[in-house]
């Protein structure tokens, strides 16, 4: 997979696809649950697009400001590839990600 090709993730609220909101609505609507519906990795077969669209959380925090979270979080890799870690079952790996990323004085991401 190259790096040519633009990943957009949803986080504002309006960005999120009207069916997912629809399908946490109802998940939610259960009852209690042990997870968020975000939470659960659904399907490792997803494509990176498809993954990049799910969130994790669409609701008002403490503050009443509306947020979104992806539940996947698309990464660039040393190599130029583009990776999807799950913000739950890849958290150490993001923290990896994290970590390595620098920044130059110019904004560009510098890789150690």
């Amino acid at each position: 997979m190259s790096n040519d090709k633009e990943i957009r993730q949803p986080m504002q609220p309006e960005e999120v696809d009207f069916e997912q909101k629809k399908r946490i609505k109802e998940e939610v609507s259960d009852g209690p649950q042990v997870l968020n519906p975000g939470d659960r990795v659904t399907d490792e077969a997803q494509t990176l697009e498809e993954k990049a669209k799910q969130v994790a959380v669409d609701a008002p925090d403490i503050t009443g400001d509306h947020i979104v979270v992806p539940a996947y979080f698309v990464v660039d890799e040393p190599d130029g590839e583009k990776k999807a870690l799950h913000h739950v079952k890849d958290a150490e790996e993001i923290s990896d990600v994290i970590r390595q990323a620098r920044v130059d004085e110019d904004g560009n991401r510098q890789w150690r």
